[in-house]
């Protein structure tokens, strides 16, 4: 089935529309090269509202157990907490020191409350990117090299399966987890796109995952066994992030890299689809990290 033409009702238009959520039951998605933390307001065309400026790109967030207005996000060159009020704490900056100029990208929280974060150069070297995990307790581990783009990762309900894209390879994976320890088992190529590249994903109540195509125009819909099921066809070239909030699918695009954008490039869209999605897990960190975590007093530049 192909549905044309998603709805687009708000006035903005992204450089980089990634990250998009549904959390803290709202829709939150970022401008990430100008890191910009936003939500969408439930009137589909009102504009977006800012909820975070940050001094360094912004790759994705997920919301903080039990602390209000808090957000772990992955951003400039590592991960940080997000304070209500806008201040930042730095956990690890693991890629300040990488041979290329690097930035995180996206990242979630899974539902045993671990953070995940991917990084990449900013020319997108070959395999210069990483995997990162961040467990409860706030310490930062490498779990995978030679990533070129990763995006996602997405898991399934019970946190037993990770997908992950590596989108300038073409490829999305699929790693066995163990939802007690976060270890990651032997992975099998989920998928390979050979007309574009995949990017944000988010996954239904049935398994089945939505991806984003970055430079095919399109949102596709794969079932676990790897069959096409549906494309969304959208009036934008490089749609980059997807989220289920019950009957609706939201989509990020961008307009970066583009020599002459659309109307519609840099545009939200809204679909109805027929199978809902769950809301993203947040962040659960032990109640002792805040004793382990000390304010950074200089933010990192871009």
């Amino acid at each position: 089935m192909t549905e044309d033409h998603p709805g687009c009702g708000r006035p903005d238009r992204l450089e980089l529309g990634e990250g998009i959520r549904w959390t803290d039951g709202r829709i939150v998605l970022v401008d990430l090269l100008a890191g910009r933390l936003l939500t969408a307001p439930d009137d589909p065309t009102a504009p977006l509202q800012t909820l975070a400026q940050l001094p360094v790109p912004l790759g994705a967030v997920a919301a903080v157990a039990d602390r209000p207005g808090s957000w772990i996000a992955a951003a400039g060159t590592g991960i940080c907490l997000l304070a209500p009020d806008g201040a930042l704490t730095w956990l690890a900056r693991p890629e300040g020191d990488a041979s290329s100029r690097m930035r995180m990208n996206d990242a979630t929280a899974d539902p045993s409350g671990r953070f995940w974060a991917g990084s990449m150069a900013y020319d997108a070297d070959e395999g210069a990117g990483s995997l990162y995990r961040v467990d409860h307790d706030g310490t930062v581990v490498r779990v995978l090299r030679d990533i070129t783009v990763p995006n996602g990762p997405v898991f399934t309900a019970d946190g037993r399966l990770m997908y992950l894209a590596d989108s300038a390879r073409g490829i999305v994976r699929r790693y066995p987890v163990d939802p007690t320890t976060g270890q990651l088992g032997t992975p099998e190529v989920f998928l390979t796109i050979d007309d574009g590249s995949p990017d944000g994903m988010a996954i239904d109540a049935e398994g089945a995952v939505w991806v984003a195509v970055w430079g095919a125009a399109t949102v596709r819909r794969h079932r676990p066994d790897g069959t096409l099921d549906r494309v969304l066809r959208l009036p934008a070239t490089q749609p980059a992030g997807v989220c289920l909030k019950d009957d609706s699918l939201h989509i990020t695009t961008a307009r970066v890299g583009l020599s002459a954008p659309g109307p519609f490039d840099g545009a939200l869209f809204t679909a109805r689809v027929d199978v809902p999605g769950n809301p993203a897990a947040p962040y659960r960190p032990h109640a002792s990290i805040s004793a382990k975590l000390s304010p950074s007093a200089v933010p990192e530049s871009a």
